[in-house]
């Protein structure tokens, strides 16, 4: 069975601008990056329905929605603002990316297709009554709505963007059908500004808002030993039925809007990593989406290997990139797939063994809020 892929001409032109970090090229560039190693063959692609306006109802209030369609200036809505320009006919697109998520989700929920991925989706940051952080109404919020009116009682949100996925948080904050687990840049130092170890979730759903905070300029191993130091030990426990996890490029080194420095090869291994827990904990039902990233080069090299993560290939680190790749994405990005050395210096990690070193200084203050909530043993400190 081949996985899905969501996929219309219409959904690459959710931008806020030619000139903004929202703008346009940012799915293009990865579908012809993955065109071009063949990638694409491996999956059935539909496109999304027509009609969403019922999904982007379900999770955001309707004088907001209708503000959007309208573009006039409305600060307590986030129209207008330096970092969300008018944008006529923005909200049309917006709504097809709500549905090519939900159509994801309904594919893997109800077996037609094992997998599924929308590289447009992952716009976390909406809230119910809000734009925010470039993202106009919240894909992943009207997924795992849908799937709650369908009857999950166990659905898991995974985000490893470098900004924290605040906007789905806060709208299952207090639900414990839903698991959100965010990795990404401290709050201390990045917009959103929010989701340290602390932030566990509401009242009757402690322990089910999990949030591993880094330090500025985190680098692989840290990363991901703290990711897999995390996330399965609580996905063993919940035992999801389904996991949709977000996928930003920003995490990246070279991404001018975070301060992390991932190589593409880390995250192309955390990729790999979800589509191992999916199968272990959730049946294999997996969703996987896009997200942030403001670098063409490296979101077009993060998500050509996050569409082999989920197709079940791997293509090797030193595959050569396209001629005019470098002039494609405006951009020197070298000559292969992944970044130099990045390979060579990951070639020992092993997740299974991530505790032969000193556990990470977030992985400890995660699971110090996090592991008693699920009866597990806090990794000790320093």
């Amino acid at each position: 069975m081949k996985p899905l892929l969501l996929h219309t001409a219409e959904l690459l032109e959710y931008s806020f601008g030619e000139d903004h970090p929202m703008g346009p090229d940012r799915v293009r560039v990865a579908m012809e990056l993955a065109q071009h190693f063949g990638v694409l063959e491996l999956f059935d692609i539909a496109e999304p329905p027509l009609d969403c306006a019922a999904y982007v109802a379900s999770v955001h209030c309707p004088d907001y929605i209708q503000a959007t369609i309208d573009q006039t200036p409305d600060l307590d809505f986030g129209i207008g603002d330096h970092e969300h320009p008018l944008t006529p006919g923005l909200a049309p697109i917006a709504a097809r990316v709500v549905g090519a998520t939900v159509a994801a989700v309904q594919a893997v929920w109800n077996g037609t297709h094992a997998r599924a991925v929308n590289l447009s989706g992952g716009l976390h940051h909406a809230t119910f009554n809000r734009q925010s952080g470039f993202c106009m109404y919240n894909d992943a919020a009207a997924a795992i709505r849908w799937l709650l009116d369908q009857g999950a009682t166990r659905v898991c949100y995974l985000d490893l963007d470098a900004h924290h996925g605040d906007g789905v948080e806060a709208m299952f904050w207090n639900d414990p059908r839903v698991l959100t687990i965010s990795a990404h840049e401290s709050g201390l130092y990045l917009f959103p500004y929010t989701g340290f170890s602390h932030d566990i979730g509401g009242p009757d759903a402690a322990g089910t808002a999990v949030n591993i905070a880094f330090p500025r300029h985190t680098r692989d191993v840290e990363w991901l030993q703290a990711v897999h130091g995390i996330v399965p030990q609580i996905l063993s426990r919940f035992r999801p039925e389904i996991i949709i996890s977000q996928h930003g490029a920003d995490p990246h080194r070279n991404d001018p809007l975070a301060d992390l420095e991932l190589s593409i090869d880390a995250m192309a291994l955390a990729y790999r990593s979800v589509a191992g827990w999916a199968q272990k904990y959730a049946k294999g039902k997996w969703v996987a989406i896009g997200g942030g990233g403001y670098n063409r080069d490296s979101v077009g090299r993060a998500w050509t290997q996050l569409l082999c993560a989920v197709a079940g290939v791997e293509l090797p680190a030193d595959a050569t990139l396209p001629a005019g790749w470098e002039q494609r994405v405006r951009c020197d990005s070298g000559l292969m797939l992944g970044d130099a050395g990045a390979a060579h210096a990951l070639a020992d990690f092993s997740p299974e063994r991530r505790l032969t070193v000193q556990p990470c200084a977030p992985m400890v203050a995660t699971s110090r809020s996090i592991f008693p909530y699920w009866g597990l043993n806090p990794y000790p400190g320093h």
